[in-house]
């Protein structure tokens, strides 16, 4: 029977068995415990940032980051418009409005002459945004910084969606640290996972310690339950932090496997007519956590969906790069700054299975898949 090749699946190991056998031995189960303090002290210690809070998903991270800096009811944010829509879903959470940011053809990011020229263009109207979040896309980061400069011109906090990106360098740090706030992800699909969670960091202590405050139902120093304040439930489990911490230690080795995938794939098919892969920018070091390519089909012969389907045929898994959210329809009303060239991305983009912990074999039969096309 044919073996499905799946896009990016989780790979596990022995040490993250032991961390969480240990949250059994001593009955740390609930969402607080050595495991939790120990995994977000490492982590920092992994991204250079000063404090972080661990916490149910990336999304819960991206939430707590808006709420943190003030993001309410009427308010714009400036956001990537090529990106997983949660990125942008926090920030309707708290009644605010996106407002969508084309990407640039060198790492498929935000575009930081974009940013500064709808920025100059919001100070003279007096309408600054209350916040701009960019996104560090398929684990190459975004050029941060001009977009980091334009920002602090202007006092607007930055966040950092790092979700995909763990691993990655800019100019030898840790995409995520240099914002405000960054956020990760820690979902099955990513380079590293504890199944379902996040990270929130930030080099402002109070900030991450008000994150922790409403990630645990804002609940108020008492020995009783009281509440001056709405909180949620954010926390990430002793359990699952004991996951984290195993497969923090293979980092590294998560990032080389996921680099060696994309060479295997340049090299087989990095001369086929219409065929460019998604580029390194020379300021860092990518992690390829998704290989991605875009087809030109007038030169190859066919287009992506016709690809995406013959692999599919073949119980291969790829999946077309994301839809602009600024072509989402929940979004129909949000201003979009330029947008063509993150739509050619969608149009012609494809994402190749990329699990650290494919074969040589898997990655022949995805190649042979497409050379036969």
């Amino acid at each position: 029977m044919t073996k499905q090749i799946l896009l990016s699946t989780p790979h596990m190991g022995e040490l993250e068995q032991k961390f969480v056998q240990e949250a059994f031995d001593t009955n740390w189960i609930a969402p607080v415990g050595p495991h939790v303090d120990a995994f977000e002290q490492e982590f920092c210690d992994v991204v250079g940032s000063s404090h972080a809070a661990a916490l149910s998903s990336g999304t819960a991270a991206l939430h707590l980051a808006l709420q943190l800096i003030g993001v309410s009811a009427g308010d714009e944010v400036f956001c990537s418009t090529l990106t997983f829509i949660a990125t942008a879903s926090p920030i309707t959470y708290l009644g605010a409005k996106p407002v969508f940011i084309d990407s640039d053809r060198t790492t498929w990011n935000m575009n930081p002459e974009l940013l500064r020229e709808a920025l100059d263009k919001r100070a003279k109207l007096g309408k600054l945004p209350k916040a701009v979040a960019i996104v560090h896309l398929y684990g190459q980061s975004a050029d941060i910084d001009p977009i980091l400069a334009v920002c602090n011109d202007y006092e607007i906090p930055l966040i950092e969606d790092a979700a995909e990106c763990l691993g990655a360098t800019y100019k030898n740090r840790s995409p995520g640290s240099f914002g405000k706030i960054g956020i990760f992800s820690f979902n099955g699909n990513k380079i590293i996972t504890t199944s379902g969670g996040g990270m929130l960091v930030s080099d402002d202590q109070k900030l991450v310690e008000k994150a922790r405050f409403l990630a645990t139902q804002a609940r108020d120093p008492a020995p009783h339950y009281q509440h001056t304040e709405i909180g949620y439930n954010y926390r990430l489990s002793n359990v699952l932090a004991g996951i984290g911490r195993g497969q923090l230690r293979v980092l590294g080795d998560r990032v080389e496997a996921r680099r060696h995938n994309f060479e295997v794939y340049k090299q087989a098919l990095g001369n086929l007519p219409g065929i460019e892969f998604m580029p390194e920018a020379d300021f860092g070091r990518a992690t390829r956590w998704l290989t991605c390519l875009t087809i030109n089909p007038a030169a190859f012969g066919a287009d992506r969906e016709q690809v995406r389907l013959a692999l599919a045929k073949q119980k291969i898994e790829a999946r077309p790069v994301w839809k602009p959210l600024h072509l989402q329809p929940v979004f129909a009303d949000c201003e979009c700054i330029g947008g063509e060239v993150a739509e050619e991305l969608f149009e012609q983009g494809l994402c190749l299975p990329s699990g650290s912990n494919l074969t040589e074999e898997d990655l022949e039969r995805v190649t042979s898949a497409i050379l036969a096309l």
